[in-house]
C-alpha cells in the first residue's frame, strides 16, 4: 500500500510544495519518511529525572530517550495538506518514515525518500527510510531476487547512503512473514541483507542499518483476525540469529488482531522482547484501529487512545529507541487498518493524539 506514495511524491515535487518560508521542497535535506535524524543524533528532548535527595542521587531515573513520530500519512496529497502533515508531525513527534519498494533508493527525481530526507531540514525531523522487496499480504517478490536484482538492490542502497548518510535505513520489512511463505526466497534475501550491510557501512559508517519482523506472528500469535491460531511454541523468534549484523531490532506491532481490548494484552508483552536480544528496540509501525467494526473486534476512539497509553507502559523498561505510529490520517485500505489515524477526515486530534504526545 505505501508503494503509491512515490508517485505522489514525485508530483508534490515537481509541482513546488512551497514550504511557510517560502523555500521550495526538493532542496538538500535528509531521507525516507520516518527517522534520519540531520545531524546523525537524537533530537528528542532530554527526559526529566526525579527530585535530588540529600546524597546528591536522583530518587527517579530519567526515562530513556527516544524518537517517536509518523509513517508518512498526510489527508491527501495536495499540496496544502501535504505541508500541514510535517507541520502537524513536529507538534507530536520527531521522526518522520517513508517505506516503499526498494528501488525507489535510487530515484533521484523526487522520489519518495529523497523528498523526506530533503523535507526533513525543514521541518526538523529525523528521517527513518525502509525499503521493501516484497509482498507482505502474499509473500511474493516485487522482482525476484536474481544475481542482477540483488546487485541493483545493493547499488542503490549504497548510492543512497552515500549521498544522504542516513541515520536510519531499513532493509526488508515484516520479514518474518516472506520465511514463513517461502524459506527459500528468505534465505536469499539474507545473504543479500549481509552484503548491502558493509557495503552500505563502507561508505556510511554511522548509518544505522536493520530489518523489519511483524512482532505478532514473531511470538507465534496467529489468531483472532490473522484467521489462524496462536501458538507460542510456533514463535519465530530464532530468525533473529540471522541478522547478527542489525544495529537495532525493529518490529511491526497490530494488537488489536489478536486482543480485543488493550487491557487483554500481557503485561510482558513487549518487554518478552528483551529476552531474546540486547540490541536497542524500534517500533516502525505501531497501530490500534478506532472504528466500532469489524464485528467482535469493535473498537473506538477511547479504546485507542487506551492503547497508546499501554503502549507507552508495557514498553517503558525497553531500550527502546524508535516508536513511529503507522497513519497520522485514516488510510483508504482494508478493516481494520482503515481506522488507525489519530487525527480525523477534517483535520481535528483523536484522544489517541493527545495520548501520544505526552507518551
Amino acid at each position: 500500500m505505501k508503494y503509491i506514495l512515490a508517485i505522489f511524491l514525485a508530483a508534490i515535487l515537481l509541482f513546488g510544495c512551497t514550504q511557510p518560508n517560502g523555500e521550495q521542497a526538493g532542496g538538500t535535506g535528509t531521507s525516507g519518511a520516518t527517522g534520519t535524524p540531520p545531524s546523525g543524533g537524537t533530537t528528542s528532548p532530554p527526559a526529566s529525572g526525579g527530585q535530588t535527595g540529600t546524597g546528591g542521587t536522583s530518587a527517579t531515573p530519567p526515562a530513556p530517550q527516544f524518537l517517536k513520530g509518523f509513517s508518512l500519512s498526510p489527508r491527501s496529497f495536495s499540496p496544502e495538506d501535504f505541508t500541514a502533515f510535517f507541520t502537524e508531525a513536529q507538534e507530536a513527534g520527531d521522526a518522520v518514515m517513508w517505506a516503499g519498494d526498494w528501488n525507489e533508493l535510487s530515484n533521484t527525481q523526487g522520489g519518495g525518500p529523497v523528498v523526506v530526507t530533503t523535507l526533513s531540514s525543514q521541518y526538523d525531523y529525523v528521517p527513518v527510510i525502509e525499503a521493501q522487496f516484497f509482498t507482505q499480504s502474499t509473500g511474493q517478490l516485487v522482482r525476484p531476487l536474481d544475481e542482477a536484482n540483488k546487485q541493483a538492490y545493493k547499488d542503490a542502497a549504497v548510492a543512497f547512503a552515500e549521498k544522504y548518510e542516513p541515520e536510519y535505513l531499513g532493509l526488508g520489512i515484516e520479514v518474518n512473514i516472506l520465511y514463513e511463505k517461502s524459506p527459500e526466497d528468505f534465505d536469499s534475501f539474507v545473504s543479500l541483507y549481509d552484503e548491502t550491510y558493509d557495503a552500505v557501512k563502507a561508505v556510511s559508517p554511522n548509518t544505522k542499518i536493520f530489518t523489519v519482523f511483524q512482532l505478532e506472528r514473531m511470538k507465534g500469535l496467529q489468531g483472532g483476525l490473522f484467521g489462524g491460531t496462536n501458538n507460542p511454541d510456533n514463535s519465530e523468534w530464532q530468525l533473529l540469529e540471522r541478522f547478527p549484523k542489525s544495529d537495532l531490532i525493529a518490529f511491526t506491532t497490530y494488537p488489536d488482531l489478536i486482543y480485543k481490548s488493550p487491557s487483554e494484552i500481557p503485561d510482558n508483552y513487549y518487554s518478552e522482547i528483551a529476552t531474546h536480544t540486547d540490541k536497542p528496540i524500534a517500533f516502525t509501525e505501531i497501530g490500534w484501529h478506532n472504528a466500532a467494526s469489524p464485528a467482535g473486534w469493535e473498537s473506538s476512539e477511547e479504546e485507542q487512545a487506551e492503547f497508546v497509553s499501554r503502549f507507552f507502559v508495557l514498553t517503558s523498561s525497553l531500550n527502546k529507541e524508535l516508536a513511529i505510529w503507522s497513519f497520522m490520517y485514516d488510510p483508504d485500505t482494508v478493516e481494520p487498518f482503515n481506522s488507525m489515524g489519530m487525527r480525523r477526515s477534517d483535520g481535528t486530534a483523536r484522544p489517541a493524539w493527545g495520548a501520544w504526545v505526552a507518551g
